[in-house]
């Protein structure tokens, strides 16, 4: 079976067990705190696992993308060295929400794999939750029965918590779990070890494929599990762990979820694939880490330097590393393997054919970016390398290593490699106690505790009414506490209908207030979404809990907001109008100041197209075109009828449709009702965001008025200083930009002819130290012409050592210049020099061995850097 076929054999299993087939959730999480990334197949489920909202289909299954490089779930360490771990991978799941549960799953998957796939049944076994009496949890009985009814009882093992309780993390829905694994080794080894004794012992042909977990408790922050308001169906199963089965291979790389990428890889880079186990790794890290960064990208996630953005540079840093260093490849290359990529799974995943042009120019930008940083490190460690030779050093400082990785991007492995390779270590143990204070540090600024959901009123189910209404009177149906060093005590509240907007879809949740039946006035400072519930954030709770409250949404920001998100749609109208169809929304952030608006173009935006994009929009709203707002079209309807959706976020079933005039979106944000409201839109900023990502920031509104009375003042501010009103402002500028540029060039004459002066005078007093013409003089000269005139005397003067302080605007330079023959002969080094000699002057600098300077704040300490410098010559010679 071809990879494509097994997924939909998969799915059509599953379809004529009426379950719903519904398409992979982007891999990048939006609207959940806890979660960065995809992990699991149920991270898009976890709002019906914990009863905050009702799935249509009580039976689903699909093919879902997922990500573990972080947090419990943290594969990447062994991605590459082994065969079988992945970052990106795919999981086939199916899950019922309080429809079937031990029985059938079991079953299913028992007659999917044997009847359907055919694996042999011998090669099968499976585990059953042994339980844990720490937690009075008992053994799973159930299971163990189902299953001796289809498999041989000495092939049903028990597990651990560790192996057969599924949890999600730290809290959330969990529950005992019955593991499926193969035995995939030859009959010789099957009959010389048991496979029983390698099952979960990390064996790479005795590999765990499906993992059915039954979802029965909440894991409450305290630590306690209670029963989930009903039972659940949860299964994975790695595809590419499948594929390796029906495939007969020996290996996840070695099927055809992989050997296009790598026979790709051997094409480019001229390594063959099983020639050494060096390459043979590096080419599976690519191989592995070019799917997850595309995928990524594809879903809207560009690398950046915090959050999820991060966790891709990094993934993709570590594949350009490991081409780098095993596989002689110093110019970018992975780039080059989207196109195959995008070729065998853009049939099941369209988003990598469509975004394939971005995905390709964001690895290459990335590739480039690091190769220069690699480059750059390998520049100071060289430079450490010769300090450590002086003095006479065989360990390279954990601290100094830490600091390349942290602070230049270089990987502690490249670093640990080229030490080897010149006899030398590194001290390890600094290394990782430097790291340790860093996570701890981060650690401690970020964490943040949380307690369990006080539920006050357990049958309400929230509703959204702010479309309509700006306020309510509201029951508290569920609250719950927060702590964190960054925030300070927070409370978060659930009530069960709400006029605030939580924050979503680019746009900043809704802030107010809330007055309770007793009088006080508790104040909303921020409102979030949080699996399908819409949190509002407050400093203190209400003194009466009970009851109705009135809450109210501050008005005016939320229609600056509106403004802003509305201009949002006009923007992208007038983006795709005035630079082509192939701009696409890549990301915003409408808040109620301003707006931000990440799009897909591959060069800058002229001063001329901006110009033309402001007049689209306004000339928009001018029209006053009024909101038309379909709250309950499907999404295949929406699409079909020209409706825009955002790469990477996830749409329902229904969907909201907004629209002015020829501008068409899905989109769950507030707007105005009609485009009048913006008043006027005003471009502020054009930028780069990644390659093939350009962001455009702008104002409407209130802002934009501002804006024009802020510029008006310093317009009249400016006539004022010019002192001639009449006359045009910009003519009366240019003149005197005009008379600047010439007063600067009698200046530089000015200093030339200084330089030159002084030029021959130091010439004249150069004195002569054995051979060595050595001169030492203080000037006012600034750095550009001190510079220019060491180098004029290093071509008078022979066998020169020259030193030059200069005083500048309070602040003192130390330039060194040694003639390169003496370099060479007496070991002189001017960058050594000059930072030894920086602290004369309060500060530090470097160089070349034959041309250094250091800069300072102490000018006082010229004369003694000056005689240091000549005491060291009379020294050397």
């Amino acid at each position: 079976m071809k990879s494509q076929q097994i997924r939909q054999t998969f799915l059509e299993y599953f379809k004529k067990k009426q379950h719903e087939i519904v398409p992979s959730a982007p891999m990048v999480i939006k609207n959940d705190p806890t979660l960065m990334f995809t992990n699991a197949g149920m991270n898009q489920f976890k709002e019906y696992f914990l009863g905050n909202s009702t799935p249509k289909n009580s039976r689903i299954a699909d093919s879902q993308k997922c990500l573990r490089v972080s947090g419990k779930h943290n594969d990447l360490e062994e991605v590459g060295v082994d065969t079988y771990h992945h970052t990106m991978f795919e999981m086939l799941g199916n899950w019922s929400f309080g429809d079937y549960f031990k029985k059938e799953a079991i079953q299913w998957a028992w007659e999917l794999l044997t009847d359907v796939f055919e694996i042999d049944k011998n090669s099968l076994y499976v585990t059953i939750f042994e339980g844990d009496s720490s937690e009075d949890l008992e053994r799973d009985q159930e299971a163990y029965d189902i299953w001796k009814e289809l498999i041989a009882e000495e092939r049903i093992l028990n597990g651990n918590k560790k192996d057969n309780f599924w949890e999600m993390g730290a809290q959330g829905p969990c529950g005992p779990c019955s593991e499926i694994h193969v035995d995939i080794r030859s009959a010789e080894e099957k009959q010389k070890v048991d496979g029983a004794s390698l099952v979960n012992a990390d064996h790479p042909q005795v590999v765990e494929i499906w993992n059915l977990v039954f979802m029965q408790f909440n894991r409450m922050a305290d630590g306690t599990l209670k029963n989930l308001p009903a039972q659940h169906v949860d299964t994975g199963m790695g595809f590419e762990r499948l594929a390796m089965v029906l495939q007969g291979k020996q290996s996840n790389y070695d099927t055809d979820v992989f050997t296009p990428i790598i026979r790709e890889i051997e094409t480019i880079t001229g390594h063959s694939y099983g020639n050494t186990k060096e390459e043979d790794i590096a080419i599976r890290v690519i191989a592995d880490h070019v799917r997850a960064v595309s995928f990524s990208i594809a879903d809207g996630q560009l690398p950046s330097n915090n959050g999820a953005g991060y966790v891709i540079r990094m993934i993709l840093r570590r594949a350009i590393r490991y081409g780098f260093t095993y596989l002689n490849k110093k110019e970018p290359f992975i780039h080059q393997l989207v196109n195959t990529l995008a070729k065998q799974m853009g049939d099941a995943f369209p988003e990598l054919k469509s975004q394939k042009n971005l995905i390709h120019n964001v690895i290459k930008e990335e590739e480039i970016s690091f190769l220069r940083t690699l480059e750059n490190g390998l520049a100071l460690l060289d430079a450490m390398v010769e300090s450590m030779k002086k003095e006479n050093t065989k360990t390279l400082d954990g601290k100094k290593a830490f600091e390349l990785n942290d602070t230049y991007g270089f990987p502690k492995e490249l670093t640990r490699l080229i030490l080897s390779e010149q006899g030398l270590g590194m001290d390890e143990e600094g290394f990782a106690a430097a790291l340790k204070k860093q996570q701890e540090d981060s650690r401690k600024a970020s964490a943040t505790e949380t307690s369990d959901w006080t539920v006050l009123n357990a049958d309400d189910s929230q509703e959204f009414i702010g479309y309509d209404r700006l306020s309510a009177d509201v029951r508290i149906a569920k609250y719950r506490k927060t702590s964190s060093k960054k925030e300070g005590e927070l409370y978060q509240i659930v009530f069960n209908m709400t006029p605030f907007y939580g924050e979503s879809g680019g746009q900043t949740g809704d802030k107010g207030y809330l007055e309770s039946p007793s009088g006080d006035t508790v104040y909303i400072i921020d409102t979030k979404k949080e699996n399908g519930q819409t949190v509002h954030l407050t400093k203190n709770l209400p003194k009466e809990l009970g009851g109705t409250h009135r809450v109210s949404v501050d008005k005016s920001q939320r229609m600056r907001t509106a403004a802003n998100h509305t201009a949002t749609h006009l923007l992208h109208q007038a983006l795709r109008k005035i630079l082509g169809e192939h701009v696409e929304q890549k990301g915003s952030m409408v808040r109620s100041a301003s707006l931000r608006f990440d799009f897909s173009h591959f060069s800058k935006v002229t001063p001329e197209e901006l110009a033309e994009v402001e007049n689209f929009v306004n000339a928009r709203i001018r029209e006053q075109l009024p909101l038309e707002e379909n709250r309950s079209q499907t999404y295949e309807e929406a699409i079909q009828d020209g409706a825009i959706g955002l790469f990477g976020e996830k749409y329902g079933d229904v969907v909201r449709t907004i629209k002015f005039g020829e501008s068409y979106e899905l989109c769950g944000g507030t707007h105005v009702k009609n485009t009048a409201e913006v008043w006027h839109f005003k471009i502020t900023h054009e930028t780069s965001v990644a390659s093939g990502i350009r962001r455009i920031e702008a104002i409407t509104s209130d802002a934009v008025k501002d804006f024009f009375s802020e510029q008006s003042q310093h317009f009249e501010e400016i006539k004022a200083v010019l002192k001639n009103p009449a006359k045009n402002p910009a003519e009366s500028i240019q003149h005197l930009l005009e008379e600047n540029a010439s007063l600067k060039k009698e200046i530089e004459e000015l200093k030339r002819e200084k330089a030159s002066q002084l030029k021959n005078t130091l010439i004249d007093q150069a004195k002569n130290i054995n051979g060595i013409h050595f001169i030492g003089t203080s000037t006012d000269l600034d750095a550009k012409s001190v510079k220019e005139l060491a180098f004029q005397l290093e071509q008078e003067l022979a066998n020169l050592f020259l030193i030059i302080g200069a005083e500048n605007d309070g602040k003192a330079t130390l330039t060194v210049m040694i003639s390169k023959n003496l370099v060479e002969e007496k070991g002189l080094n001017a960058g050594q020099l000059v930072r030894s000699l920086g602290k004369h002057i309060q500060g530090g600098g470097g160089g070349q061995a034959h041309f250094a300077t250091a800069g300072g704040k102490n000018p006082a300490g010229i004369p003694a850097a000056l005689k240091e410098a000549e005491d060291l010559i009379i020294q050397q010679a």
